[in-house]
């Protein structure tokens, strides 16, 4: 859990961050300028360096709700896709670089609802060089800190 709170450390201005909780695996944070909440975790196991992360953002500023990012491990070959899978469903991603994010709103919402009743999850790519990675993820607390950063950029 310190190398979650770490990752955010240096993401986002201490003075603009507030934990909302940390639940198992997953915490669940608040940025106050601009104002979005989201829940974040780190792999178990990472195809490459350590600075990969999973979250899922509510940014009300931009009509955001439950928007998968991830944060990939090593870089990717830029000609290949990436893969999440979550329990049994597979989603392609859109790429750029290191990041990769849902296609649209109705897959946020897929990949939401697979969250909640999945142990793990893994996202593919083939990396620089040709040689495939994955970055596994642990889901235990991940519905809790969603629904904790949901209710803490919910209202005005």
């Amino acid at each position: 859990m310190r190398a979650l709170l770490v990752l955010l450390l240096v993401a986002t201005p201490a003075a603009a961050r507030e934990q909302i909780g940390i639940y198992k695996r997953w915490g669940a944070f608040r940025d106050a300028s601009p104002r979005r909440c989201y829940a974040i975790a780190r792999p178990l196991m990472a195809g490459g360096r350590p600075n990969g992360f999973a979250s899922i953002a509510n940014w009300p500023q931009r009509g955001l709700r439950g928007s998968l990012h991830i944060r990939l491990s090593r870089e990717r070959d830029r000609s290949a896709g990436v893969t999440l899978t979550v329990g049994e469903r597979r989603f392609a991603l859109v790429a750029n670089g290191l990041d990769a994010w849902a296609t649209d709103a109705p897959s946020d919402r897929a990949i939401v609802a697979a969250l909640r009743s999945a142990r793990s999850m893994s996202v593919e790519a083939v990396g620089v060089g040709g040689r495939p990675f994955a970055d596994v993820y642990a889901l235990a607390g991940a519905a809790t800190a969603i629904d904790a950063a949901t209710l803490a950029c919910s209202g005005g």
